[in-house]
């Protein structure tokens, strides 16, 4: 696993999907990724460092995580399929049991993004994906 951080988030009001790009953190591979409007900005908020006069999804997932005693320990991109990226959260409960639980790209680096979690991407997933280096 290849350990990647959110490089850019291109919104574009006019569509539907919107792109963030992961850039792996030792070397120069980038990976689009296509997403929601709605997942783009709650993760735009976040880093810019917004204030919403109530709680997003994501936030909410993240108190509900903390009340529980669970931590995100990091996000892993380990499969790529028909051009669909797939995620899986790796969180540590409270009594010590790691799980690992299926979810969207997006969802999970809006996560990663609250929670300061490492992103990480498997290696085939990495080379079947980077944008061409110029």
């Amino acid at each position: 696993m290849i350990q990647v951080e959110l490089s850019r988030i291109i919104i574009d009001e006019k569509r539907q999907d919107q792109v963030i790009v992961l850039k792996e953190k030792n070397g120069d591979r980038q990976i689009p990724i296509v997403i929601g409007f709605m997942e783009a900005s709650s993760i735009k908020i976040k880093i810019s460092g917004l204030d919403v006069p109530r709680p997003m999804t994501h936030d909410l997932m993240v108190v509900l995580m903390k009340v529980v005693g669970a931590k995100l320990e990091r996000v892993l991109m380990d499969t790529l399929v028909s051009n669909t990226f797939h995620a899986k959260l790796e969180v540590k409960l409270k009594e010590g049991a790691l799980k690992i639980l299926d979810a969207r790209p997006s969802d999970s680096i809006a996560l990663a993004v609250r929670l300061k979690a490492p992103i990480f991407v498997a290696e085939d997933v990495l080379q079947k994906s980077s944008l061409p280096q110029v």
